[in-house]
């Protein structure tokens, strides 16, 4: 057994796993400055296809991170997202985070 005080847990291990894969990060980003926003305007602002947008945003909704509403407008289908109340306090919290790791 060693007598040194025990360290303090690096930072890092407080980063969200949902949050730090690259694409995810771009759409709780876009989000978290907009009450909600269009998919095609999501997708045309993060740069990614529909496809990649739709998997990454299954598995923010599964998270409990982003709600996601279909509806028509006439007979057009269209869908909106936004960030859950539990989605903003995750972004805040890993942001926080990244910071502190940065020394900021």
């Amino acid at each position: 057994m060693s007598n040194e005080p025990e360290q303090p847990q690096h930072p890092r291990h407080e980063l969200s796993e949902v949050l730090h894969q690259p694409v995810r990060f771009s759409i709780a980003a876009a989000l978290s400055k907009t009450e909600t926003m269009d998919f095609k305007d999501l997708r045309n602002t993060i740069q990614v296809s529909d496809s990649v947008l739709s998997k990454q945003l299954t598995l923010l909704d599964k998270a409990g991170f982003v709600e996601i509403k279909k509806s028509f407008v006439g007979k057009f289908p269209r869908t909106s997202v936004r960030l859950t109340p539990a989605g903003h306090e995750a972004w805040e919290h890993h942001m926080a985070t990244l910071r502190l790791i940065a020394g900021q």
